[in-house]
């Protein structure tokens, strides 16, 4: 396995990969996550980031670096991306909380400085080109890290990407957008993108790579001076809404306003069933009864019969 910050002197393409646990279990009652450390594996947005790393370094004739912040069980992972050919580097990171909501609400800056330190120690003075994340990790979704990772690196932004290719010396993205619309961006060098997992598919790794990569070391990087944590959890506890005022019931006498609140004295329509109909004669079933019920009146419901 290359050693973080060796290969070509061509431009550095930085992929900041979150594996996940896909089967982790939430209690409901105490927010304690059981994670299974070997189920760990990349999402299917944290996998596209690195088949668009993958091409961007290919049209740039450039190197690939495969960038995760945790303890020792991410190795595995990495083991498995550097099969592809990939330098990869850890960054020590403390452990995930197992109170979803102490894990859900840590504060990210940190972790975005720890991981923007690491990359400039190995990526040299001129740092990474492109920086690529998935648009949200698996398992807390804030979605908050690119935009971090791009204020710790001083570069542009682009986030939400459905695809992305390298033209020349820049990049083309293409962004969703409402109504089934895209828009499509010339992002400079160097960026930070957030892809989404939308048609593409990581490639498989050739048996030598696998092979090689089985019993390698993974390269780690040194400790990130610990800071104070900017954003503190206190108590978690179930939700419970919060109590509505409701005004009480019309009746002189407790025995009149318990037969007002449980509605037993009030007439209720047996369920009709109609069928089988064909859309016009449903339609019309439908305008009698809301016509019936005080739901429409007559002439709005000719209006409907007549569009």
């Amino acid at each position: 396995m290359s050693k973080a910050g060796s290969g070509s002197a061509g431009p550095v393409i930085v992929v900041c990969l979150r594996p996940a646990d896909p089967a982790a279990r939430v209690d409901p009652v105490s927010g304690h996550v059981d994670r299974d450390p070997g189920m760990l594996g990349l999402p299917p947005a944290e996998a596209a980031a690195l088949e668009y790393g993958l091409r961007v370094a290919e049209a740039w004739s450039g190197r690939v670096l495969a960038v995760t912040a945790g303890d020792a069980s991410a190795d595995e992972v990495l083991r498995q991306v550097a099969a592809l050919g990939v330098e990869v580097l850890r960054v020590p990171w403390h452990a995930a909380d197992e109170e979803y909501v102490a894990d859900l609400a840590a504060d990210e800056r940190a972790l975005a400085a720890a991981l923007a330190a690491a990359i400039r120690k190995a990526t040299g003075p001129d740092g990474p080109a492109l920086v690529l994340t998935g648009d949200r990790s698996a398992d807390r979704g804030t979605g908050a890290l690119p935009a971090y990772l791009a204020h710790e690196l001083g570069a542009a932004q682009a986030l939400g990407l459905v695809g992305l290719e390298a033209t020349g010396d820049h990049l083309v993205a293409e962004r969703r957008l409402d109504g089934g619309r895209r828009e499509r961006l010339r992002v400079p060098r160097p960026a930070v993108c957030s892809v989404e997992a939308a048609g593409v598919r990581l490639r498989r790794a050739g048996l030598p790579g696998l092979l090689a990569a089985a019993s390698a070391q993974v390269p780690v990087a040194a400790a990130a001076p610990a800071g104070g944590p900017q954003v503190t959890v206190g108590r978690a506890r179930p939700f419970r809404p919060r109590a509505r005022v409701v005004p009480p019931p019309a009746g002189a006498s407790a025995r009149e306003r318990l037969l007002r609140l449980t509605g037993v004295l009030d007439t209720h329509e047996p369920p009709t069933v109609i069928g089988p109909v064909d859309a016009a004669e449903a339609a019309d079933a439908l305008l009698d009864f809301l016509r019936r019920t005080g739901h429409l009146e007559a002439q709005d419901a000719a209006d409907a019969a007549a569009r």
